[in-house]
């Protein structure tokens, strides 16, 4: 029996409300000082970059995606796919542009992802939607240097789903060379009880053929060149925290994979991923050191 399961309702809708857990906030006012703080990065990213915005990925309406291109020269030119958080029902690319502040200063790529969210949306449609958004990008960019992933909670489950696809089904294989996986979940059967999956509608069986943790054996196959990074704020709640650790462990007990954990102080489930937008950031220094851009 798993720990979750022993839980009461109550207990288990708090530990998957990470704006129950900041320290800096109320719950109410660390959402809203979110949504501003992505809103203001992507703003000024706009301001920095020269942009491509709303290039379609596929025929629905909510398939584009916002590319953020770097002034340079060089033909060394790494691209990063970002992938919104906001428990797959919240949140969009328009506030998805934040991390390219400092990485198009760097000679990087960003394009942000959209996809259709719940009620609209369901699992397996987002999750293969931001599949097709990728394969996408690396045949209008297939001149890059590197793909790389950044996804942040619902967005970090996202880029692990990425990770464990079955490229044998699309019309390329991408080599992704490396992920940040910000605050994810990777197990989706303990919020199919909770008020997190009322307009997502999950079946158990649904939940399991889209929990990263199930698909291990799929990733290695698909994704054993990537360098992998499960980074987890210290102020998430135990429950996240040991979504990150257990998946982690899962990947760095599978040979041949490369993971690493980075457990990041002094940070909650909001401000972990709203500092990418500093190029001096641990995070981001880590994301540059890694496209060999730091």
């Amino acid at each position: 029996m798993s720990r979750w399961e022993d839980m009461n309702k109550d207990e288990l809708e708090r530990q998957f409300s990470p704006s129950q857990w900041s320290h800096r906030m109320s719950a109410d006012d660390v959402i809203k000082s979110h949504v501003t703080a992505l809103k203001e990065g992507t703003e000024r990213a706009r301001g920095l970059a020269q942009t491509l915005l709303n290039v379609p990925y596929g025929e629905g309406e909510g398939e584009k995606l916002d590319v953020y291109v770097p002034t340079t020269t060089s033909l060394d030119v790494p691209l990063v796919i970002y992938l919104h958080g906001g428990y797959w029902q919240f949140l969009s690319k328009e506030e998805s542009g934040f991390m390219a502040v400092p990485l198009v200063h760097k000679g990087v790529v960003v394009v942000a992802v959209g996809y259709d969210i719940a009620p609209k949306g369901n699992m397996d449609l987002m999750v293969s939607q931001v599949r097709r958004s990728v394969v996408s990008v690396i045949q209008q960019y297939s001149h890059i240097s590197g793909l790389y992933l950044c996804g942040h909670s619902a967005g970090a489950h996202l880029a692990a789903m990425i990770l464990s696809t079955d490229w044998s089904q699309y019309s390329v294989t991408p080599q992704i060379k490396g992920a940040f996986l910000v605050s994810g979940i990777y197990d989706l059967l303990p919020i199919l009880s909770t008020y997190v999956n009322e307009p997502l509608k999950m079946t158990e069986e649904v939940a399991l053929r889209n929990s990263p943790s199930q698909l291990v054996p799929q990733l290695k196959l698909s994704s054993s060149n990537c360098d992998i990074v499960v980074a987890v704020a210290q102020k998430d709640s135990p429950e996240f925290r040991k979504q990150s650790q257990d998946y982690y462990k899962t990947l760095e007990s599978t040979e041949g994979l490369k993971v690493t954990l980075e457990d990041v102080p002094n940070t909650d489930h909001f401000n972990i991923i709203e500092q990418l937008v500093d190029g001096d950031y641990h995070l981001t220094q880590l994301l540059l050191k890694m496209m060999g851009k730091s």
